[in-house]
Order: C-alpha cells, then sequence, then structure tokens
C-alpha cells in the first residue's frame, strides 16, 4: 500500500474554508494526483480539509470518506499550551521554552512518555496523544496493517497495492505521522513539518516473511505541484 498525508490549502480558519490561493493550490495538487491515481480518498471533516481534496474527488470521480478523528479541532483542544503574553493558546511545537525541552536529552531519553515530565505533566497532554494512536492504529488496522505499538512494525493482516489519501491538517499530522512511524512526539514536532498542501507519501512493504511490514517515508511534504506551476508555498517563494 501507498499511504498519502496531504496537509489542506492555504486556509481561513475563521470560517473555516480556503482561500483564493488555497483553491487554487488544491487544483494544481489535483492535476498531479490525477496522473496516478487513488483507489481511497479520505478527508477530515472540516471544510478546509473537504476543500482541498475535493478538486481530487472531482477529476477522479470519487467522493472523499469523511474521519472525524481527523478533524484538527480536537488536536487543538488537546495538543497546545497558553501564550506566554496571555492572548490565547499556541501549538506545543510553536512555544519556544516547549521546543527547548523537547529538544533536551531528559525529553529523549523519556521517548514515548514525554507527556510525564513534571513540567508538562500538568497540562495531561496524554488524553490527546492517546486518543490520535488508538484511532490511528484502529484507521490503519482497517486498511490491513495491525500496527504493534512501539515496535515501528505492523502486522500485515490484508496487504494490498492501493494507493490511499487522507486530507487533513499540519497539527494534527504531526502527532498522526509520529504515531504510524513510531516516532516520538516531541522528535517529530520539533525536526519536521509541512507545507500547505503538502504530500508526505509513506510506503507500507512486507518483510520477506510477508507477515510483518516497517512504514517507510519516501517523501515529507512533497510541492513539486506548486513549483511546476509556479505557484509559492507558506515556505519557499519562487
Amino acid at each position: 500500500m501507498i499511504f498519502y498525508y496531504i496537509r489542506h490549502g492555504d486556509p481561513i480558519y475563521d470560517p473555516d474554508s480556503l482561500t483564493p490561493h488555497g483553491h487554487v493550490q488544491a487544483e494544481a495538487l489535483s492535476e498531479k494526483i490525477a496522473k496516478t491515481g487513488l483507489d481511497k480518498i479520505y478527508a477530515s471533516t472540516s471544510t478546509r480539509a473537504r476543500q482541498t481534496a475535493a478538486p481530487t474527488c472531482e477529476k477522479l470521480g470519487m467522493e472523499a470518506e469523511l474521519l472525524d478523528f481527523a478533524n484538527e479541532h480536537y488536536t487543538w483542544c488537546d495538543m497546545t499550551i497558553p501564550k506566554d503574553d496571555g492572548s490565547g493558546s499556541t501549538w506545543l511545537f510553536h512555544n519556544e521554552n516547549i521546543i527547548n525541552l523537547f529538544t533536551s536529552r531528559e525529553i529523549r531519553n523519556m521517548g514515548d512518555k514525554w507527556f510525564d515530565h513534571p513540567e508538562i505533566a500538568k497540562y495531561n497532554y496524554s488524553k490527546g496523544v492517546e486518543r490520535v494512536y488508538r484511532e490511528a492504529d484502529r484507521f490503519f488496522e482497517s486498511l490491513g496493517y495491525s500496527h504493534e505499538r512501539y515496535t515501528g512494525k505492523y502486522k500485515v493482516t490484508a496487504h494490498n497495492d492501493k494507493r490511499v489519501a487522507l486530507f487533513a491538517h499540519q497539527g494534527f499530522g504531526l502527532l498522526f505521522l509520529s504515531c504510524l512511524l513510531d516516532i516520538p512526539y516531541p522528535q517529530f514536532c520539533t525536526h519536521f513539518d509541512m507545507c500547505h498542501t503538502g504530500v508526505t507519501i509513506i510506503e507500507f512493504n512486507p518483510d520477506s516473511t510477508g507477515e510483518y511490514c516497517v512504514p517507510k517515508m519516501i517523501t515529507l511534504s512533497d510541492s513539486a505541484h506548486l513549483y511546476a506551476k509556479g505557484i509559492p508555498s507558506n515556505y519557499v517563494q519562487f
């Protein structure tokens, strides 16, 4: 199986939708994906994710199956921290103090139990982590790959050559992909990111026994579809 994780296009967060630029990005993305095709399309229940998936669905004559657990609203509630100036909240990976903590040897040595660190345990991040991990494992099991948590391996229950895409978000995606790849969240969210309509590709290829596979990331947040059209991404200006 080839799994595509795609972040939504340039957004308006209130009301939830894409900007005109986001729609242009989504159209460019659909032209690229249409060349290889997909067997199954999933999308977060957010409007911006569904609007990003829409041009691809139209070109392929498919409908996206909606996954509410992938809606970033829940992850925002679970994985943010109050801003220092009291003006609201921000993602953990945008807070400088948390970044310094996440990149420390102390947190690295705690592995997947990073949320038990005394400086952050009071925020109960374990709730959000367990929710996404539980739902992500259930999702991939439905696709034929049963996660043996913290081993880096998946038991192959129904190997297939399908191309499956999920259109979702950055904040949710960093936690979701850390689960998928068994990379502790503090390391993943501080060292990796994804641009609007960036395409992350992960291959599920069984080992020689055919019983297990270790998912391998082939590309992270590929924006070649934007580059080909001369469209700026939120990280690189052409």
